[in-house]
């Protein structure tokens, strides 16, 4: 029994996987074939590691200035931060909730706890009235009376609600959500991506709102009909005491962390990591693969090669060794985040919670976060009446306000629309420090045709020996579902390679 595993482990050390790409499905990847004792070299075209999780100073805070939070379903995240020691840095936010602003005639509202994706079980409860109106309640009591679809189902999320429940429930309530959940429009969403189970429920129910009632409560108590918990996008569904967005945690000091650990445990397992060097060709080379670098003059050998890049680059370095792949390149999002540090002591009594979305349209920023309110950590970090603040700028097929603006002019536009948000003046002499980065996203896993085309990806990618792709524009957004991703492509890469017969 011992000679198959001896030479197994024999094999692995023998064996070499590049990874192209340091983000967090890279640097999750890259441990994965690491901890078997395989020879691993990350390739990071940037200066640092993380993508999309990372930190900068602020103000003299080191605040998180890309991903905040994680989504808490299926416990990939809080299952890898444990085994990073990280387990008892895990943080949850304050519960006190978001608000919503650019409601017609109301101006802002907290917006309603639970529901799923902002569609409420009940419009006439007060937190939902006070922003659909007393009309928007009695048009979206209409869907209780409508016959359910009993052939077939409604798979835009914005013409499943605007046919049941009308436009004020629609523009008010799940635009902000899908807005700031997807940088997406509602019509563009798929319902069985975006909340699976609500098209059954509703022929079993009879009404959208009954339909969100049903799912509510199972999500309360265990399981919902017909969906596993783990595939609930995160402000898609809460207990009824939850409010919006409320599964998620947090590190404490910032997510940025997470890749800290990540890095100091690739070390520790005899990973070379490399900044600064962009995979620019690869090369099929007997049973692996050649690997031509930005920095290196002849090129790298690897028996495996996991591209972790995002779209755009992972589809140009993979269409010419992928002969399947299709041509297309969905639109990104593009999405810029304005990090504010403020000295605004009225702001202590945190006017509208832990932050604000808006309605399309309403605003020029699709988002903000109050981090002090948000965070006890950040609290915690920033002297009596400082205050953090992010703002988000852009969505899909929207050009960030933010995009043709300098640095401080990008500061001062995100410090206006701050003041518009939260309902407190803000004058330039609040600002303390601001900073701004630009992110080109992931289209979203719920959009419309999108699961179809991933799919067909992936299986192109994987009728190609030796060659793996992960990452967020094959798993859909968020740590959730990139870190479950990286480690299974890791699994099948290194599988197939160790296990495979010359």
């Amino acid at each position: 029994m011992s000679d198959p595993l001896e030479r197994l482990a024999e094999h692995a050390h023998e064996s070499r996987v590049i990874v192209a790409g340091g983000g967090v499905s890279g640097l999750v990847a890259a441990l994965e074939c690491a901890k078997v004792g395989m020879q691993v070299t990350v390739l990071e075209a940037s200066g640092v590691f993380g993508g999309v999780v990372r930190s900068a100073e602020v103000g003299g805070l080191t605040l998180d200035v890309g991903a905040e939070s994680y989504a808490t379903r299926g416990g990939a995240v809080r299952e890898l931060l444990d085994e990073l020691g990280l387990a008892d840095e895990i943080v949850a936010p304050n519960r006190a909730g978001a608000w919503v602003a650019g409601v017609p005639g109301v101006g802002a509202a907290p917006l309603p706890k639970g529901g799923i994706l902002g569609i409420p079980d009940n419009p006439w409860a007060p937190d939902v009235r006070r922003v659909i109106g007393w009309a928007g309640a009695w048009r979206a009591y209409v869907d209780r009376v409508r016959p359910p679809l009993t052939i077939g189902h409604e798979r835009s999320l914005g013409a499943l609600v605007r046919s049941r429940m009308g436009a004020r429930v629609l523009d008010r309530l799940v635009a902000p959500v899908t807005s700031g959940v997807y940088s997406a429009r509602p019509d563009d969403i798929d319902v069985d991506l975006a909340a699976p189970g609500l098209n059954a429920a509703l022929t079993r129910m009879g009404s959208l709102g009954g339909a969100v009632a049903e799912l509510r409560a199972a999500r309360s108590t265990g399981t919902p009909p017909d969906a596993p918990a783990s595939d609930v996008p995160p402000t898609v569904a809460a207990p009824r005491a939850a409010a919006p967005g409320g599964a998620v945690e947090g590190i404490a000091g910032g997510m940025w962390r997470l890749v800290e650990a990540l890095v100091a445990r690739l070390r520790d397992l005899g990973v070379e990591l490399r900044t600064d060097v962009a995979v620019e060709e690869l090369t099929p080379a007997g049973s692996g693969w050649s690997v031509r670098t930005s920095a290196d003059e002849s090129p790298l050998s690897a028996d495996a090669v996991i591209v972790a890049l995002p779209e755009r680059q992972a589809r140009a370095l993979l269409r010419p060794v992928v002969p399947a792949l299709d041509t297309a390149e969905p639109a990104a999002p593009v999405v810029e985040v304005v990090t504010l540090v403020v000295h605004a002591p009225a702001l202590d009594a945190a006017p509208r919670g832990t932050g604000v979305l808006t309605v399309p349209g309403s605003h020029v920023a699709k988002a903000l976060t109050h981090s002090t309110v948000k965070w006890e950590w950040v609290r915690d970090a920033t002297e009596p009446g400082i205050h953090v603040i992010r703002l988000s700028f852009g969505a899909q097929g929207e050009e960030p306000a933010t995009a043709a603006l300098d640095d401080d002019a990008a500061g001062s536009l995100a410090l206006s629309e701050a003041a518009a948000l939260l309902g407190v003046p803000l004058d330039r002499s609040a600002l303390r420090a601001s900073h701004r980065v630009r992110y080109v996203q992931s289209q979203p896993g719920a959009a419309m045709g999108r699961a179809a085309q991933t799919a067909a990806a992936r299986g192109a990618v994987r009728a190609v020996r030796g060659l793996g792709a992960t990452g967020a524009w094959l798993s859909g957004t968020g740590l959730a579902q990139v870190i479950p991703d990286a480690r299974a492509e890791a699994d099948r890469v290194r599988s197939a390679t160790l296990w495979r017969r010359d």
